[in-house]
């Protein structure tokens, strides 16, 4: 209801979106750069990585905003629209599009679903609490979290951009190719560390990390479902805890963005310490300006990994 609304509310504000059209693109002739709006931060690193200094990337979801709560507004639908490129990894994860889309004209942006292309896994069933049906046929959106998946998407977002921007097309596809070679050993990096791996079992705050752990062979469990605001039930969570003790876990991986309560419950329980892996899903400026991204990011939740992981 809360989305509908707001979609109503940005189609009755048709004005606003010509007015805002107008402004955009003079800035964009004014800028003469490629005008790209991305959905969350994996989004705009992809974009940014892939367009060097030859468009004006922005990002929808700020810092601090859980991407799978996010809802755009009426000055997001304007951007949206009046943007050349709109970037979004995919409709699991940004539920939100396809009323966007339905209601702005996308003969004047160009859409790139990132994931297309990709096989979406279904979600593990193990926290749907009895009675949710509505989860039965879920699919896992974070496909940014392997890197070898990552670079698909990189793949995707370029071939969008060259069919906009045909101009830039050799700098798009060598930025791409040098970002994908560092994909590429970060791949290898993880291959490294868990090949010889004899405890493959880790602990996490949410389901995110569902796609790398099937491409290293690891095991994910998680305390909650496909968003972070899904708490497991009374059962689910003893159920941990008896894994947990079972197979010696040390280390439970929380996450900066969202509240680690129940992870400390099973710490308390267990004698299990606390750690992070970041889900990329959003970084703050003061992050992106010390100089993290999605490589530096993956590299650190790798060392965490590793607590784990051996």
């Amino acid at each position: 209801m809360k989305r509908l609304t707001k979609i109503i509310l940005g189609m009755a504000l048709t004005s606003l979106l010509v007015a805002c059209g107008n402004t955009a693109k003079k800035d964009k002739k004014e800028a003469d750069k490629l005008q790209v709006v991305t959905s969350f931060y994996p989004m705009y690193d992809f974009a940014k990585k892939v367009t060097g200094d030859k468009a004006e990337v922005t990002v929808l979801t700020e810092a601090g905003v859980e991407p799978h709560d996010y809802e755009p507004s009426a000055k997001d639908l304007a951007k949206i629209q009046n943007a050349d490129v709109f970037i979004y990894n995919s409709n699991e994860m940004e539920t939100w599009v396809r009323d966007v889309l339905a209601s702005i004209d996308t003969k004047k942006v160009k859409v790139i679903e990132a994931s297309q292309g990709i096989d979406l896994m279904k979600a593990t069933e193990e926290h749907e609490h009895e009675g949710e049906d509505s989860h039965d046929h879920q699919l896992d959106p974070h496909v940014w979290l392997d890197p070898v998946l990552a670079k698909k998407e990189v793949e995707t977002i370029t071939k969008g951009l060259v069919e906009v921007d045909t101009p830039n097309k050799d700098i798009y596809e060598k930025n791409s190719t040098d970002f994908t070679q560092k994909l590429n050993k970060l791949n290898e990096a993880y291959v490294d560390a868990t090949k010889d791996a004899t405890q493959k079992t880790f602990v996490t705050q949410h389901t995110a990390f569902s796609y790398l752990a099937k491409q290293y062979g690891l095991k994910q469990v998680a305390i909650s479902g496909i968003s972070p605001d899904q708490e497991p039930t009374p059962k689910e969570l003893k159920n941990i805890e008896d894994l947990v003790k079972k197979d010696n876990i040390k280390v439970i991986y929380t996450e900066s963005s969202a509240s680690s309560k129940v992870a400390e419950t099973i710490t308390s329980a267990t004698g299990a310490t606390l750690s992070e892996l970041n889900p990329l899903e959003s970084l703050t400026k003061k992050e992106m300006d010390g100089g993290e991204d999605y490589l530096s990011v993956m590299y650190t939740n790798l060392e965490h990994l590793k607590l784990t992981i051996k």
